[in-house]
């Protein structure tokens, strides 16, 4: 129950509690989605990006597709 007092008073740290409520959070989760979507686009592992993966499989699905219709 140590780590949980500790976790309550370190939110209670962030301002606007009475005005905002919970939703005083929100720029938080905005930055870390923003940094989350720079990571994927910038950051290489290996020789490629998670972009990169998404349109490689996307091409390859939209190739199966017209495949299967026969184009």
């Amino acid at each position: 129950m140590l780590v949980s007092e500790r976790v309550k008073r370190l939110l209670k740290l962030v301002p606007g509690q009475r005005r905002f409520g919970f939703y005083r959070f929100l720029p938080f989760f905005f930055l870390l989605g923003g940094a989350m979507e720079w990571f994927m686009i910038n950051v290489r592992i290996g020789k490629e990006t998670f972009y990169d993966v998404y349109r490689r499989k996307q091409s390859e699905r939209q190739y199966e597709a017209r495949m299967e219709k026969g184009e």
